[in-house]
């Protein structure tokens, strides 16, 4: 079902960056040197997926301008995935060594658009089930994508840094994203 497809798709692409700006980035940061403090007060980025309660009915109530044409959901799916994207690239182009403020603000950038993410997915989710037992197969292929990506951002990710380094391996990470922007042309919008 191409509805099953697009939502293994979108938890994967959901997944892919909660540890990239959490856990994996924290190891980045000491593998470079940098002081625990600083990583610690890093890891404040997290707290985007906490709060993004606040900002759910916003995105709720408001269209993308230009990516509306898609959908409400779908445009919203595709300028998150774009932005968390950039943001993991950044972060990839500035590294820590080269400045943890940016360095910090790209990871703050990267979550944010993340957790959007999220809240756009979960309702594409919920909105786009025809009956309760495909609600039951969208929650758990959601699940299955998210807990592949953690596998890959958690474990993947510090094979491959080893062998060609941080920054590659997070504009592979960055390029991961594509398989979200694939699931979004292969969703279709909810009635």
């Amino acid at each position: 079902q191409p509805k099953v497809l697009a939502m293994l798709l979108l938890g994967f692409s959901s997944g892919l960056p909660l540890y990239l700006v959490g856990n994996t980035m924290g190891y980045w940061m000491r593998e470079g040197g940098s002081e625990l403090s600083a990583i610690g007060f890093l890891s404040w980025v997290g707290l985007a997926y906490t709060l993004k309660f606040l900002w759910a009915p916003i995105i709720d109530k408001t269209d993308v301008p230009l990516l509306g044409r898609l959908g409400h959901r779908r445009g919203w799916m595709l300028l998150s995935q774009l932005f968390v994207a950039a943001g993991l690239a950044g972060m990839a182009i500035v590294q820590p060594e080269g400045g943890l403020v940016v360095f910090g603000a790209l990871a703050l950038m990267a979550a944010f658009a993340s957790a959007t993410q999220d809240i756009v997915i979960d309702a594409w989710r919920i909105e786009s089930a025809d009956s309760n037992e495909q609600q039951g197969l969208l929650t758990s292929t959601s699940t299955l994508g998210y807990r592949g990506a953690l596998l890959v951002t958690d474990a993947l990710i510090l094979i491959i840094a080893a062998r060609v380094g941080w920054q590659v391996s997070y504009e592979i990470m960055a390029a991961l994203l594509g398989l979200g922007v694939a699931a979004v042309v292969l969703a279709r919008e909810p009635a």
